[in-house]
């Protein structure tokens, strides 16, 4: 399929899809004219790209990660591969450290409002 078909299936830009492949997430064949020809699975390593974003995850993280990545009924998962507990954990610490920041500012920003 077109990038454009795979576009409409996906819900994902044709311009996000070639991101995808300049950061060797995606890996369409090449047809004899150039087109960018991609299969059915490239719908279900979209739908795991997404996922993955989703969840704060950055290109290179991705990329290293990928093949880790399963569909199922309940939508995306990852296995547990080598290394990849320790790469969510320090995501999710960096997320909670971010969080703590963004109440500290509103508090601060609270403060800064108030009238006297």
């Amino acid at each position: 399929m077109l990038i454009g078909e795979l576009a409409r299936l996906t819900g994902v830009s044709p311009r996000a899809l070639r991101h995808y492949e300049d950061q060797g997430l995606l890996v369409p064949v090449r047809t004899t004219g150039g087109y960018r020809d991609y299969s059915d699975d490239d719908i279900v390593r979209v739908a795991q790209i997404r996922a993955m974003i989703a969840a704060g995850m950055g290109t290179s993280l991705i990329r290293r990660y990928l093949d880790c990545a399963r569909s199922g009924d309940h939508g995306v998962s990852l296995e547990m591969c080598p290394d990849l507990r320790a790469e969510l954990d320090s995501l999710a610490q960096r997320l909670s450290a971010r969080r703590a920041e963004i109440r500290q500012r509103e508090q601060q920003l609270r403060r800064l409002a108030q009238v006297r």
